[in-house]
């Protein structure tokens, strides 16, 4: 069974049956869900939702169901067709929408496609309105509009330039600097809508750029997950062009990844702290990630003076938290960008404009900024319990057992050491514990992953 509900949207394979893939009954069953929520929202005369897609396979036919559907509950689309998340969720605000769905898988492979859910911030919706999205689609409370009240489709294909443009009006972007660099670059688009964005970006920007992967047909030529066990090509390219870096983004670019100019990974880990070092330097104050990112985020932010917040695991916890802190930029270790001054949503399209000034800036190679920055490893495991053992029991007697350092259990349990952290995360879903910790070598992050997990092994008598 690959059909996912959550909070956050829908998620499957596409093909199967109905339930337990993501076929097209389950696709309307959803985008019907979310008409009807955003109905219920606030009584209004008229609805509209912006709707687009990465460039998956699967993606004109999810958006068209989704679209149809939408139309028949009375709401207006305003159709963005291929687009990037970021993109999606800007538009949402610009629009004054009521709402917003993506159809994307993000990084999972070409068989995935999900409909991602947004509110009328063009932000992900909260737990609370996730929860309502699913009830309703069990619910026999759908109700779809009269003929002479349908909704319509507007197609605007403009939003990726104004997007851009919204980039470059940033402050921070500094486009002389930019161009006065004169950066060549190695885009890898993995055939998705990045390979239409970023390149539009850079040249925007005066950047040599060359283009790998970036035809928007959907047949992603390597997992999709910005990853340095995928990204062998772009390695090799940026070494073969001579290039001051490359640039990789996920399927709907809202995850961005780092090359340098030698042909090895600057680091996922080191996108967001690269940037909030340039913003904090600009712009200081409070910086926020999750709990399992990594720690040199906060090392950057006190050496500017700043205060660094961590937030539970997730998106849409990230952005409460920055909102409740007032952060100038936060994100998420996996190359996720979050910068206010635009919005409130991961946008690689930021986050390369923000590195790129910093580094025109600087006037450093790739590699001596990356060198710049403290160096973390972290390594990730997991351990599987047998079935019926008290997860929750583990976890509390592995705090207690370490309660002289400090500890975070927002989101499972986070030990703090000196020199290192683990943090421990229960499966909703089966009996895991999965491992996270960072450490000064990957040998040592490596050995306190196996030492956690004899820890939990005697807690738990296996």
């Amino acid at each position: 069974m690959t059909l996912i509900k959550s909070i956050s949207g829908i998620r499957g394979t596409i093909g199967g049956n109905p339930g337990d893939n993501l076929t097209p009954i389950d696709a309307v069953k959803f985008a019907s869900a979310y008409g009807s929520f955003i109905k219920q929202q606030r009584t209004k005369d008229e609805y509209r939702v912006v709707v687009g897609r990465d460039a998956r396979l699967s993606g004109e036919m999810l958006q068209q169901l989704v679209m149809q559907t939408l139309v028949g509950m009375g709401i207006h689309v305003i159709d963005l067709d291929l687009s990037t998340t970021p993109t999606v969720e800007l538009a949402v605000k610009l629009e004054h929408a009521d709402g917003g769905i993506i159809l994307t898988a993000s990084h999972n492979p070409k068989q995935w496609n999900a409909l991602k859910l947004l509110d009328k911030n063009g932000e992900f919706l909260n737990a609370e309105a996730g929860a309502k999205i699913l009830e309703l689609a069990e619910s026999a409370e759908l109700n779809f509009a009269a003929v002479d009240d349908l909704g319509e489709i507007h197609k605007n294909d403009a939003y990726i330039d104004i997007h851009i443009d919204e980039v470059l009006d940033l402050e921070l972007v500094d486009e002389d600097a930019i161009k006065a660099a004169g950066f060549k670059i190695v885009v890898d688009g993995v055939n998705s809508t990045g390979g239409i964005a970023i390149p539009m970006l850079l040249n925007r920007l005066g950047v040599h750029t060359v283009k790998l992967y970036c035809e928007p047909n959907g047949r992603f030529p390597h997992n999709p997950e910005p990853l340095k066990e995928h990204l062998g090509d772009i390695c090799a390219l940026v070494k073969e062009e001579n290039a001051d870096l490359g640039i990789v983004v996920d399927p709907d670019v809202d995850r961005l990844a780092f090359i340098d100019e030698t042909g090895e990974m600057f680091g996922e880990e080191y996108t967001l702290v690269a940037c909030a070092d340039y913003v904090l330097g600009e712009n200081p104050g409070a910086t926020v990630s999750n709990l399992s990112s990594s720690r040199a985020l906060r090392d950057v932010t006190l050496k500017h003076g700043g205060t660094y917040h961590a937030a539970a695991v997730g998106e849409v916890n990230v952005v409460a938290k920055m909102k409740e802190v007032g952060a100038v930029i936060g994100g998420e270790g996996n190359g996720g960008i979050i910068y206010p001054e635009s919005h409130y949503g991961r946008d690689a399209l930021v986050g390369v404009a923000l590195f790129l000034t910093h580094l025109a800036k600087r006037k450093l190679k790739v590699s001596e900024l990356r060198a710049s920055y403290p160096a973390y490893f972290m390594s990730k495991k997991k351990i599987e319990l047998t079935p019926g053992l008290d997860v929750d029991g583990i976890l509390k007697a592995v705090a207690e057992n370490h309660k002289t350092e400090e500890i975070n259990t927002i989101d499972g349990v986070k030990i703090d050491f000196e020199k290192h952290w683990v943090h421990l995360r229960k499966s909703n879903t089966e009996p895991i514990i999965r491992i996270y910790t960072e450490a000064m070598s990957q040998t040592e992050a490596d050995k306190i992953a196996d030492d956690m997990i004899a820890e939990i092994k005697q807690i738990a008598g296996i």
